[in-house]
């Protein structure tokens, strides 16, 4: 190769260092950006989203107005209402007192607990005795009640009650426990064992019909007494009767006066030395929510005063249930957002309400579940409401469903997505 060739040619020049180094960083930096992308966008576009969790709202019961019945300033008185302890009250005296023919009802309940009976059921055919028929003229002498009764006529065990409680009649009364019990000192010992099983400590019945004043109780065991009456469906049944007409009997009304007004249904009259008593039970409606209210008052001066007590009473009794709404359909309980701003809200499934009594306290418990993306709406907690003693249930569910924000948000929100 000559001189001018070999000036000719191109000077082919190393690289330097710095080129060198230049050119590796673009190639690193190039593989972990790719490096990078394919970890960041996996991580970003396919990352679970989390739950997001509820902010509870307040919840009010509505206004009440709080109930004050009239309980009278004589004697003694009680109610109670089945299944809301918070209306009982009571007022006077809280020594026994004598209850005079409600006495029938302790010995109508003493018998069947021996001698059941089933709704709809008669019962044995009984005999009356010649013994049975001489009680009449033992209570007439003692100014009783009494229906005819004559030796060798027949009646149900059912008819005999019914004569029993709804005309008061005492020689019915006294053969009724005569035939099932055999004898006064066996009544006796079953209707002591009967009051102590029952926790009647403040109860004493010392003969089946009430005209001894030794037959004793408190009002609040008469309500107690009363309660357990309305349990049994055959004594119920009887109470609750107007009128009758049996043969060998005749036609008679129920004692009590009450019966068939006010939503009264029951229960015993008794009335003795000028002492007129009452064991009474009332049944009302209040949109689908039905109460039974069971009150005594023992020793009013003659009938028309204790009736005109339980009147009022009973109005003021009535008076002081409430029905409110605690939830409507679709009410919202709770509020979501989650972070990509996104709202829901935890509604009520149904429309829910409750009966209280005055102004009977009502709380909520509200357990709303974290809601996701995807999410069941139908799922979303529950709220339980309190009034006294009672509980009422409702589920939650979402108003809607939460959905994915997208790809552009999970890409510019890493560090919500990964914290």
């Amino acid at each position: 190769m000559s001189v001018n060739e070999i000036l000719a040619s191109p000077v082919r020049r190393r690289p330097t260092r710095g080129v060198v180094l230049r050119r590796r960083a673009v190639l690193i930096s190039a593989s972990a950006l790719v490096i990078a992308l394919g970890i960041y966008l996996p991580l970003t576009l396919l990352a679970p989203l989390g739950s997001t969790a509820a902010r509870v709202l307040p919840f009010s019961a509505p206004d009440r107005v709080a109930a004050s019945p009239a309980l009278p300033s004589y004697g003694a008185s009680a109610i109670g209402v089945i299944g809301y302890p918070e209306a009982s009250a009571s007022a006077g005296s809280t020594a026994p007192l004598p209850i005079a023919s409600i006495s029938k009802i302790v010995t109508s309940l003493v018998v069947l607990e021996a001698k059941p009976l089933s709704p709809g059921d008669s019962g044995p055919t009984i005999t009356f005795t010649a013994a049975d028929a001489a009680l009449r003229a033992k209570y007439v002498a003692l100014n009783g009640e009494t229906k005819p009764m004559a030796a060798g006529s027949t009646i149900s065990q059912l008819d005999l009650m019914r004569v029993t409680l709804v005309a008061s009649a005492n020689n019915y009364a006294d053969a009724l426990t005569g035939w099932a019990f055999g004898s006064r000192g066996a009544f006796q010992i079953a209707v002591t064992a009967w009051l102590g099983s029952h926790g009647l400590d403040h109860t004493t019945i010392v003969e089946p019909t009430g005209i001894n004043p030794g037959n004793v109780s408190t009002a609040a065991d008469l309500v107690e007494i009363g309660k357990l009456a309305l349990a049994n469906p055959v004594i119920s049944q009887i109470v609750s009767t107007p009128t009758m007409t049996l043969a060998g009997v005749g036609t008679f009304a129920n004692t009590n006066t009450l019966l068939g007004r006010l939503g009264v249904d029951g229960i015993k009259t008794g009335t003795l030395n000028g002492s007129s008593n009452l064991l009474f039970a009332a049944r009302y409606d209040y949109a689908g929510h039905s109460v039974t209210v069971v009150g005594a008052v023992v020793g009013a001066t003659d009938h028309q005063t204790v009736d005109a007590t339980v009147t009022t009473l009973l109005a003021g009794v009535k008076a002081g249930f409430h029905v409110i709404t605690l939830a409507k359909k679709g009410q919202p309980f709770a509020n979501f957002t989650t972070a990509w701003s996104q709202k829901a809200r935890a509604v009520s499934t149904k429309t829910a309400s409750v009966l209280v009594w005055s102004n009977t306290p009502v709380t909520a418990v509200i357990t709303a579940l974290p809601a996701t993306v995807g999410q069941n709406a139908a799922s979303a907690g529950a709220v339980t409401f309190t009034a006294g003693g009672q509980s009422v249930r409702v589920p939650l569910a979402l108003d809607h469903g939460l959905v994915d924000p997208g790809p552009w948000w999970r890409l510019g929100n890493p560090t919500l997505l990964l914290r």
